[in-house]
């Protein structure tokens, strides 16, 4: 039903950055070259990011879900419009995991709870999603984020 929080009523705050599996765990998707393996994110479909690489077309892929923080820091101001905040606003933090297997650094928000000061360089983080604000339809829209590991 529309506005629940039943994960048949969220949807992606942007579409194609993430997906889940039967089982309802997230994973990232990436861009990644058919030449030389280089990957990108946010997705795309061709331009591979390498300037040593000619190649043009990229392939869609799931990235691991783990890694580890590379840097993080504490947004402690609303964002501006068109960008939802919650009323009353309450900091977060944001970092930069450093992806296992591909070496790809991904910013996301971390989950709520958890600040600045709760987070240090090395970290394990694994990836989950989390609402960020309901539609005019009464759809649930998620983002990718961090959690530390388990």
């Amino acid at each position: 039903m529309p506005g629940s929080t039943d994960a048949q009523a969220q949807l992606p705050a942007i579409e194609g950055w993430f997906a889940t599996d039967d089982a309802g765990v997230p994973h990232l998707i990436a861009g990644k070259c058919t030449q030389c393996g280089t990957y990108v994110f946010p997705p795309r479909d061709n331009g591979c990011p390498n300037p040593a690489c000619d190649g043009d077309a990229l392939e869609q892929v799931p990235l691991s879900r783990r890694g580890k923080v590379w840097s993080y820091t504490e947004n402690r101001y609303p964002p501006p419009a068109p960008y939802p905040a919650a009323d009353p606003f309450e900091p977060f933090a944001i970092a930069a995991v450093e992806l296992a297997d591909e070496g790809l650094i991904i910013l996301g928000k971390v989950v709520d709870g958890t600040l600045a000061a709760d987070l240090k360089v090395g970290m394990e983080m694994e990836l989950t999603t989390m609402p960020l604000y309901t539609d005019e339809d009464g759809f649930v829209r998620s983002v990718h984020a961090w959690r530390i590991a388990e």
